[in-house]
């Protein structure tokens, strides 16, 4: 008995390595593909700099939906379609504009000079706009919301100046970007609650640079809207030293309002599976940008690690035994609807999703995979490691999704996944001036391109 528990053990130790064998050798066919061969580069050269800006509702929006459709069907999809969905229509509407007003001493006895200084500053997405004329209030700092219920007998009539500053000691940025975030989201209709008549976020970054980083902001009903406008790192550390000593006037200009909701698209293309074509795969990345930037790690590089997957698999002769789709949503930056559609017509046909997968943390140097499942699943996904590992993601951790995939995941349990690449940059460019093609390098890019076509390919072969 013992002798045949041995040969059985044997037998399967064999067999598990012959496989690994098989799948290290075809992932390196997926490598060397997109390496030599890849079109990630090229395609998000087109959509930053012959596209640009893809706020929903926008032109550039149009644009990059009538791009991304015909790349689908140029890398080889066995079908591509659009899928329609209604998007909000924010738009700046103009230049956005502050210039701090104070005072200091002069030369000379009971002497004064007035002294201004422009301050470089976004509004926040969906935020109202001051009217034609602006408005021109006393600056009060606030660091903490804490500080804010302590304060809040002093807000009312003046500008709140939320000084958060994002947390140093998280080794991983997005965690400091989440504890930040609720300033940006909740700040304005927190402070307006006592008063105030407009709101400056400290950007969310921690760049050397003084560009100002933008990002929706979500009012509450309850509450008066009022301008909120993110400033430029450097200005807002002058603003705070200036307030210890002095009272400053901000005067702001923005225009920022809704138009009537428009039609947008979700782009998808898709590779039949050959055996179990009702077992769905989903892996994208979201085609719209803030409209202050040409989105280039924000989602652009998502986007075209999408299409790259679809283009490798193509050009190595690849048949999925799984449906794989390839989805470039509509409309993350400032509403998700792009997403909750896709979640929403999968459930109204019933379609069965095994796994979502998103890229949107930039093309940075692909670090780790995240995975959300059973912990059967993540077992199973864990097994995988050491053929992933040499082309860049050597850890799977816990956790792992996406804004857009994150309805699929409510609506029908699916299982998601995320590449994690290094994130020590991301926040520096993140819905910025500065997310240019320029900021992207090359071999990083396709490299986050390698990981992802390597999971999926696993999960397609091996279900979860």
């Amino acid at each position: 008995m013992r002798k045949l528990l041995f040969l059985l053990l044997v037998a399967f130790s064999v067999q598990f390595s012959f496989a690994q064998t098989e799948d290290s050798i075809f992932i390196k066919r997926i490598s060397d593909e997109i390496l030599t061969n890849g079109k990630a580069y090229e395609n998000l050269r087109h959509l930053t700099k012959k596209i640009g800006a893809r706020l929903a509702g926008s032109p550039g929006m149009v644009k990059s939906e009538q791009w991304g459709l015909r790349v689908m069907q140029e890398s080889g999809a066995d079908k591509a379609w659009m899928q329609e969905c209604m998007v909000p229509h924010w738009v700046r509407g103009g230049k956005d504009e502050a210039t701090a007003t104070y005072t200091e001493p002069a030369a000379g006895i009971k002497k004064m000079n007035i002294k201004t200084k422009f301050l470089d500053i976004a509004a926040l997405g969906n935020s109202v706009g001051s009217g034609k004329n602006g408005l021109t209030e006393d600056v009060i700092q606030i660091n903490s919301f804490d500080e804010l219920e302590k304060r809040k007998e002093e807000i009312k009539g003046k500008i709140v100046f939320y000084n958060y500053k994002f947390n140093d000691t998280y080794v991983n940025t997005f965690l400091a970007y989440r504890d930040a975030g609720q300033y940006r989201g909740q700040g304005p209709s927190r402070a307006a609650k006592y008063g105030a008549k407009a709101v400056i976020i400290r950007s969310m970054s921690h760049a050397t640079d003084n560009n100002p980083h933008t990002g929706a902001t979500r009012y509450d009903s309850a509450y008066a809207k009022i301008p909120a406008v993110a400033i430029g790192l450097r200005d807002a550390d002058w603003l705070s030293e200036q307030l210890q000593k002095r009272n400053v006037k901000v005067t702001l200009k923005t225009n920022g309002h809704f138009l009537p909701d428009t039609i947008g698209h979700n782009i998808i293309g898709e590779l039949k599976g050959t055996e179990f074509p009702d077992e769905i795969i989903t892996v994208g990345g979201h085609l719209d940008s803030w409209d202050n930037c040409e989105g280039a790690h924000d989602d652009g590089a998502g986007c075209v690690q999408t299409i790259e997957i679809l283009r490798a698999f193509k050009a190595i002769g690849y048949k999925p035994k799984r449906t794989i789709r390839f989805v470039l949503f509509a409309n993350e930056e400032n509403g998700l609807r792009g997403g909750n559609k896709y979640a929403e017509e999968a459930k109204a046909k019933n379609e069965k999703h095994i796994l979502a997968m998103e890229s949107d943390a930039g093309g940075f140097t692909p670090r780790a995979l995240g995975f959300s499942g059973s912990d059967e699943q993540y077992q199973k996904v864990l097994s995988w490691k050491s053929l992933i590992a040499p082309y860049g993601c050597t850890e799977i951790n816990k956790g792992g999704g996406g804004a857009d995939i994150g309805p699929l995941n409510r609506s029908l349990k699916t299982p998601t996944a995320s590449l994690n690449p290094d994130t020590q940059r991301y926040f520096d460019i993140h819905h910025a001036r500065s997310d240019v093609f320029e900021a992207v390098n090359k071999r990083e890019l396709e490299l986050g391109a390698v990981n992802m076509a390597a999971f999926i390919y696993l999960v397609d072969k091996y279900g979860l």
